[in-house]
């Protein structure tokens, strides 16, 4: 099945959503369980628990969309976050306990929230995955899984790394032991025609992930490319570049509406948006859909949200949505 497809199976999904809503008949979707129950009375509570650190824009904006989607459809959503597994894998176990009807999930470390997500498969808590662990998500017994394939994307950025005639890049990971960055820099690698290395930083402090990348860029002048897997990381790679003298491209995965800024400006060349707010919208729609009507969005495949590329030429039109905070 292609990924236009399985984009096209989320929106049609949502779409058909939205008109049984505005129908004339004045009646709201039943509840798989029948017994006519309109879906407010459902009182539905959905659980959004991810990886993410404090202050990461980019998941603001999956926390954005799973609460707008919350609010379009009248029901609740929590959102708790820890980068730490074992962390991560005790806010899952407290969703459960809750008795949520439903729980969207980060997976960047597949491995150490597997005992967690099968525990709440098996209570009879669907689970939709979103973001990473895209590789893993069915084989823990997830509905679907809504996010980007950092393989295609990947090999998508070394293409265009390659074409712009770059020959020793630096692909800068922000979080360890993150399958999801470490598939980005290793797809990218594999495409791209010159060299690529792993630089390992601490994504929970800015001013030190500039510092690292400042002192490899003097050490080595012969880089001149710098591919960041994150915003605002891009925006401390510019730093780097500005306050060492290089003259290395910046090039990144996701945006902010600093990144598109400097887009606009020649400073950033690219960005891959994989578009948070559609992943964390569309994972608290596929939970609705599965609650109210017994739907499963993409057929037992994942449902692509990326890659899209932001470039020169498109930038000024993201721009006006990046104000708005949702992409």
């Amino acid at each position: 099945m292609t990924k236009k497809l399985l984009v096209g199976l989320g929106i049609a999904a949502t779409a058909a959503l939205l008109l049984s809503a505005c129908s004339g008949t004045g009646q709201e979707p039943q509840a798989s369980s029948g017994g006519g129950s309109d879906s407010a009375s459902l009182d539905l509570t959905y659980a959004v628990v991810t990886h993410s650190g404090p202050g990461d824009a980019f998941w603001d904006r999956v926390k954005s969309g799973a609460e707008r989607a919350g609010s379009d459809y009248g029901v609740n959503v929590t959102y708790n976050a820890d980068p730490d597994p074992a962390k991560q894998s005790q806010l899952i176990d407290n969703a459960v306990a809750q008795e949520v009807d439903g729980i969207v999930v980060s997976m960047a470390n597949p491995d150490g929230l597997q005992s967690s997500i099968e525990k709440a498969v098996a209570a009879g808590v669907p689970v939709v995955t979103i973001n990473s662990g895209i590789e893993r998500s069915a084989e823990f017994g997830a509905l679907t899984h809504i996010g980007q394939s950092e393989t295609v994307a990947g090999e998508a950025v070394g293409d265009r790394l390659s074409d712009e005639g770059l020959t020793n890049v630096l692909c800068v990971i922000q979080e360890a032991g993150n399958v999801g960055l470490e598939e980005r820099c290793g797809s990218a690698a594999s495409t791209f025609t010159g060299s690529m290395e792993n630089l390992q930083v601490d994504g929970t402090n800015d001013a030190e992930v500039k510092a690292t990348i400042k002192s490899k860029l003097q050490a080595d002048s012969s880089i001149d490319g710098i591919l960041t897997l994150g915003g605002q990381y891009a925006i401390d790679a510019v730093g780097a570049v500005d306050e060492s003298g290089s003259e290395a491209t910046v090039a990144t995965f996701d945006l902010s509406e600093d990144v598109v800024s400097n887009i606009e400006e020649g400073t950033i060349l690219f960005a891959v948006d994989q578009q948070p707010y559609v992943q964390g919208f569309l994972g608290v729609t596929a939970l609705y859909l599965d609650s109210i009507n017994g739907n499963q969005i993409g057929g037992g495949q994942p449902v692509y949200s990326g890659p899209a590329f932001v470039t020169e030429e498109n930038a000024a039109e993201v721009a006006e949505y990046a104000k708005n905070g949702t992409r």
